[in-house]
């Protein structure tokens, strides 16, 4: 009992002699700058929202547009639609303060009308696509069409410096083709697969689809487009993806390698905290939208949605259909090492952590002689087998009590950072090294890759990688791993391989989460888990 009376911040009782008040000061200030982290994440996010929903105009232009209402009032020329006029009889009174409240209101509406003009305007010129079409190159010319085009979206998308979601609004809506199109590019997508007989069995099937049900389901998607921007994309995620059942291991999740030419430094840890800290910067950026989103040849913008469940996101597993969980904010990462778990603090005293004070953290967890409780070594195979038995035992083992509280410091943190006790290098005199070493950044041992939206691994001696849950495509984690290796290179360690910088304070020291896996019926599923792994694992290799 003694920790959780020392986790208790304020106590108050009541004894014969009076009331007696208990306080932990450091726990109530750690309480109060998360309080104020988190409003001001909250304010951000206002101010973001809000520029984003008037993109592609300026803010500012709003209080020109007041200014202009107040002084063709005031100097006796009527605004336009005389909307002055026409708000003045509704307002209490008529003095010169509401003359202004009136201009002010005016202002706002015109303002709004100009926001939204520019926006839809914006969009129906990137609904053209003749661009595309037209080669480019020596010798070559783009037609007066695309030329004009270019120069109106380039004016209206530079008018105002766009944030990383400022174009969610101004995306088109993705086009629905015809029944006739989408059997038509099906039968021609099969026909390389298919002998005659069957090519011809097809055929006749899609076209009592194409007069059949097909008109029906047609309409449904029709009415699915009138409300929404994407008629495909949420559908697919919840019936087809999350519902998927069997492991996201080799399935669904995918990686990235490192710059296997590039030895920055031999330190494990300093490799850890370094790539802990690009990794954390680049959500920082990507919470204040700071990242530009990416333009189709400097013009056309991609959709930026999938960036905001990069972090803090896990992949909840149902009986019948997965959840995507995403978290507003986390303060922690999880790091595995030899089959322990830890919980790293990333933010202290009000900022993040600098790469040579998560490099003190990293220390203490690989000299750490901690070991595994029985059954947590093997605890990851359990996100690594079949979807429906991870949720009953989930629900049966993983709902209450310490074990409960730990999932959730797993499933709740930023990412989660492997370090392995194991070193794989890249020699191009054997290129068997190369394959081995992917089938190993894919699904190492069966046990010792967590299911998170990122996990970064560390190998023993520097080589690190990215293992990426299917939670974005690969554009955008391609996007995340090009800006920590390029950023890598360009700040370097020091002489000796450690992190640049010194360390302002002792950095919080890492928690071994607690796990209670005694139960005869945990322990069964998570060896017959990992029995599923190998299974999985020697089909791949």
């Amino acid at each position: 009992m003694a920790e959780a009376h020392s986790a208790v911040a304020f106590s108050f009782s009541i004894t014969h002699e009076g009331f007696d008040i208990n306080y932990d000061q450091e726990v109530l200030n750690l309480v109060w700058q998360s309080g104020v982290r988190s409003w001001k994440k909250r304010i951000a996010r206002f101010r973001n929202g809000l520029r984003n929903g008037i993109y592609p105009a300026h803010l500012q232009s709003l209080w020109l547009v007041i200014a202009i209402a107040v002084a063709l009032h005031f100097s006796g020329k009527r605004v336009p639609l005389n909307m002055v006029n026409n708000i003045m009889p509704i307002l209490p009174g008529d003095s010169a303060v509401w003359q202004l409240v009136a201009c002010s209101l005016t202002g706002l509406v015109f303002w709004l009308s100009i926001c939204y003009t520019m926006r839809y305007s914006l969009k129906l010129l990137l609904m053209y696509k003749g661009w595309m079409y037209e080669a480019r190159g020596k010798g070559k010319s783009v037609s007066i069409q695309t030329k004009l085009w270019a120069a109106v979206v380039k004016v209206l998308s530079t008018w105002n410096k766009p944030g990383l979601y400022s174009f969610q609004g101004s995306l088109p809506r993705l086009p629905l083709p015809s029944v006739h199109d989408t059997m038509t590019r099906y039968l021609r997508s099969v026909r390389p697969l298919l002998d005659d007989d069957n090519y011809n069995r097809m055929t006749q099937l899609a076209k009592e689809f194409e007069s059949g049900i097909g008109k029906k389901l047609q309409w449904y998607l029709i009415l699915k487009s009138w409300w929404s921007t994407n008629y495909v994309s949420d559908w697919w995620e919840e019936y087809v993806y999350l519902r998927g059942r069997s492991g996201l291991m080799v399935n669904s999740n995918f990686y990235g390698i490192d710059a296997v030419f590039t030895n920055l430094t031999r330190s494990q840890a300093a490799r850890a905290a370094n790539i802990t800290h690009l990794l954390l910067n680049f959500r920082r950026r990507v919470e204040r939208q700071e990242l530009e989103p990416i333009l189709v040849q400097g013009l056309v913008p991609l959709c930026s949605w999938q960036y905001e469940r990069i972090f803090n996101t896990v992949r909840v597993p149902g009986i019948e259909t997965d959840k995507i969980v995403h978290y507003q904010d986390s303060n922690h990462i999880v790091v595995l090492h030899k089959g322990c778990y830890h919980k790293v603090i990333i933010y202290h005293r009000g900022r993040l952590l600098r790469p040579c004070e998560i490099q003190i953290q990293m220390e203490q967890i690989l000299k750490s002689d901690s070991t595994p409780s029985p059954g947590e070594e093997l605890l990851a195979s359990l996100t690594a087998g079949d979807r429906t038995k991870w949720a009953e035992v989930r629900q049966s083992q993983f709902s209450k009590g310490v074990n409960k509280q730990s999932l959730y410091i797993i499933e709740s943190a930023a990412f989660v950072v492997s370090l392995d006790d194991q070193d794989y290098e890249f020699d191009e005199k054997h290129p068997e090294k190369l394959d081995n070493y992917g089938r190993t950044l894919l699904h190492g041992n069966g046990h010792d890759r967590a299911d998170a939206a990122v996990l970064s691994h560390m190998w023993e001696h520097y080589i690190v990688e990215e293992k990426l849950a299917n939670r974005a495509d690969a554009p955008i984690k391609g996007h995340v791993w090009e800006y920590v290796v390029a950023t890598e290179i360009n700040t370097g360690y020091d002489e000796k391989g450690n992190c640049l910088g010194t360390p302002e304070f002792q950095p919080p020291t890492p928690t071994r989460l607690a796990w209670d896996l005694k139960n005869p019926v945990c322990l069964t599923a998570i060896e017959e888990a990992h029995e599923a792994a190998q299974l999985v694992l020697n089909v791949s290799s």
